[in-house]
């Protein structure tokens, strides 16, 4: 899935379109998407001068996104249906290294609940085959209208 078929998916843009492509999705199971961090990033303005780092809520934040293309495809919904996949919660949240510009960063997400609206994910971000960080997210559909 190429970054045009995610924004059918997604409603976020740039600068905050936070995945580049997917490249495999099993609905209602897994997915495995990546980023490619490029020194250019707005945040790498101040995030840190002379020593960029990628923010670990712009990491948790991808995989949030990523999760949610699980969970619209898992659906068969889209962002145009009017529907949204808000981001709800974050637990055992855990951070192992520094992501930096020209690190590909790859995200999976695996379908870990779902009850009503809310789904559950077991998320890992790596580079290189190395665990970047790791977090439980919580997500939930919602009507866009609805949203305040």
């Amino acid at each position: 899935m190429n970054v045009n078929e995610i924004m059918k998916l997604l409603p976020h843009r740039y600068p905050f379109l936070l995945v580049d492509r997917v490249e495999e999705i099993e609905a209602d199971k897994r997915i495995v998407a990546y980023k490619n961090i490029t020194f250019n990033e707005d945040v790498f303005n101040g995030h840190f001068p002379g020593a960029p780092i990628f923010p670990g809520v712009m990491i948790v934040e991808a995989l949030a996104q990523a999760s949610g293309i699980l969970g619209f495809v898992s659906s068969g919904i889209t962002a145009e249906d009017g529907k949204l996949f808000l981001f709800a919660g974050v637990d055992k949240a855990r951070f192992k290294q520094p992501v930096v510009p020209g690190d590909k960063l790859t995200l999976t997400s695996e379908v870990d609940t779902v009850k009503r609206h809310m789904w559950r994910f077991n998320t890992t971000a790596s580079v290189d085959g190395k665990t970047c960080c790791e977090a439980t997210l919580l997500c939930a559909f919602q009507d866009r209208d609805k949203v305040v």
